[in-house]
């Protein structure tokens, strides 16, 4: 089992920036995919970005430019850096940990942060 934990979410004015945390219970990084997601009212869950074992990262083209996704291994934490936020990007953040056991894939997720883009 894993629980992650996301916290940095809040209310900023277009053209602000926020840093999201999520802390995992252990240490996961080496075989997880760690990722944000986020699902505004009435959308899909979207992928915003992930950071692989190897440290490969990707990017909605919605975000690119603007949003960076780190890990600091020691701290078993993954941040997501947002910058130039827009209202569009109002939505309730999430992060996930994924890892593929064969054919089968096993997700956890965290509870979410809010994110709020208004002025």
């Amino acid at each position: 089992q894993v629980q992650l934990v996301e916290s940095g979410g809040g209310l900023v004015q277009p053209g602000g920036s926020l840093r999201l945390s999520c802390v995992a219970s252990r240490r996961i990084f080496s075989i997880y995919v760690m990722g944000w997601y986020r699902q505004a009212p009435g959308k899909q869950r979207e992928l915003v970005a992930s950071i692989t074992s190897g440290s490969t990262t990707r990017y909605a083209d919605s975000v690119k430019g603007r949003f960076t996704i780190s890990r600091d291994t020691g701290k078993n934490t993954v941040y997501l850096q947002m910058n130039g936020l827009k209202p569009e990007d109002t939505a309730v953040y999430y992060c996930n940990a994924y890892t593929w056991y064969g054919t089968s894939r096993s997700d956890y997720w965290g509870q979410g942060t809010q994110v709020t883009v208004s002025s």
